[in-house]
């Protein structure tokens, strides 16, 4: 008879953030010690890492903070809600956020052959996590923003999962309460760029070919084929850039506007969804 119990089971899944069936068998081999337990699931995760890398990472979770005008924004993944959720997950996240705010990282190149305090790479940090969670974890997207005014912010999709989307936004002027006003903006509204010289030459024309083609389908008139072409590329743009997009708080107004109201002009930002 194993000797340990639901309890033990409940403990060291929480602990090590492996599925059920890894912890019972790590139980089981340690006859219920929770250390040697531990160190199996480690070991035996180890062997995993190389298996679980082509393996898909859609879960875990965002974190945007900023002080005295340098923010950090950085997606950490995992497979499962479960382990993104999860306290060792989450602890793991904040140690690497951590550690792009102190090496300045701007990518996430830079952030994994950063080197911890103890010797270790972040890289090697994560595969060693890998290893004792029983999943794939990875930094996806890091980003840095500076500017006089930086804004952060971080939006929850569900109320049982950490952070989801996270936004920074930089500005010259203004203050943090409209700055943060216009990064809840982004979070919901995904702009892609922000501005319209932000896109490409090739992407804008596309979209008139699609939209001279459409109206032409909708059998428009010729003469009038020109305004209408131009009226869809405007909302292509009203659609993605963010000064151009109608603000959140206030659509009779463009974030344009809003922050020219508030002395302020935007000069970056970054926008995050976890898996996006």
């Amino acid at each position: 008879m194993a000797n340990y119990t639901a309890a033990d089971i409940k403990a060291l899944r929480e602990a090590t953030g492996a599925g059920m069936l890894d912890v019972k068998k790590a139980l089981d081999e340690a006859d219920g010690d929770q250390a040697k337990a531990t160190e199996i699931l480690r070991v035996k995760g180890l062997k995993g890492v190389t298996k679980r890398e082509g393996r898909t990472t859609s879960n875990g979770l965002v974190i945007a903070k900023a002080e005295d005008g340098v923010g950090t924004l950085v997606e950490v993944l995992c497979e499962t809600d479960f382990v993104a959720k999860g306290e060792k997950f989450i602890a793991l996240a904040d140690q690497v956020f951590t550690q792009a705010v102190a090496v300045n990282a701007s990518n996430a190149d830079e952030l994994l052959d950063s080197t911890l305090a103890d010797g270790q790479t972040v890289k090697e940090l994560l595969d060693a996590s890998n290893a004792t969670i029983g999943e794939k974890i990875e930094v996806k997207r890091v980003a840095r923003v500076e500017a006089p005014v930086v804004a952060a912010y971080e939006h929850k999709t569900s109320p049982d999962l950490p952070a989801q989307i996270g936004v920074l936004l930089g500005a010259d002027g203004g203050d943090q309460v409209v700055a943060r006003d216009v990064a809840m903006h982004i979070a919901a509204f995904s702009p892609t760029v922000l501005t319209r010289d932000e896109v490409d030459a090739e992407t804008v024309e596309n979209e008139r070919r699609v939209a001279e083609a459409t109206a032409k389908e909708e059998g428009k008139p010729e003469a009038a084929l020109p305004k209408i072409v131009e009226g869809r590329v405007n909302g292509f743009f009203k659609e993605n850039v963010l000064l151009e997009q109608p603000f959140a708080k206030d659509a009779k107004k463009s974030v344009a506007k809003v922050l020219e109201e508030a002395g302020a002009t935007a000069t970056s930002f970054a926008r995050f969804r976890v898996g996006g």
